[in-house]
């Protein structure tokens, strides 16, 4: 595990048709003012020539992308902690994957208590993240197949 941190953002920009379409749910990230996403897509890229799109919004954590109940708590939530630096760690051994994204898992009490104080659970349902990417219509069946493989064999991977 190593460590790392971020600043939190309780706004971050709606980038997608998705994100604009989702108007009931509200977002969280702890952005990371680094490039550690392009480092672990480069240990990809050299070890199964896969190369993946970089993430819309760069190198971050999602901790929160649910629908709130009490908007009044979030927002009082949302004012305390926005622009705060909270530190996190990622799980620099155990690289994860759909087939269609890619990422590190991410642990971190200071998030599981800030969400907690937003009224929601302290672990989302998709877990704490940070994507290194994801594959493209040009190499999803590639990624799929390393995905398969390391499966089969993982001390291969």
């Amino acid at each position: 595990m190593l460590q790392c941190s971020g600043i939190l953002d309780f706004e971050p920009l709606a980038i997608t048709k998705k994100h604009h379409s989702q108007h009931w749910k509200h977002t969280a990230i702890v952005k990371v003012d680094c490039d550690i996403h392009s480092y672990y897509s480069w240990f990809l890229l050299k070890r199964f020539n896969l190369k993946l799109n970089k993430p819309l919004r760069q190198a971050h954590v999602t901790f929160i992308s649910d629908r709130i109940e009490n908007l009044d708590l979030y927002k009082e939530c949302a004012k305390k902690w926005h622009g705060k630096k909270v530190d996190f760690q990622y799980d620099n051994v155990n690289v994860r994957s759909s087939g269609e994204h890619w990422w590190l898992r991410v642990y971190s009490k200071e998030l599981e208590d800030i969400r907690e104080e937003c009224g929601l659970d302290r672990v989302p349902y998709l877990a704490f993240h940070l994507t290194m990417g994801m594959a493209n219509e040009k190499n999803i069946d590639h990624s799929n197949y390393i995905v398969r493989q390391c499966l089969r064999f993982p001390n291969n991977c």
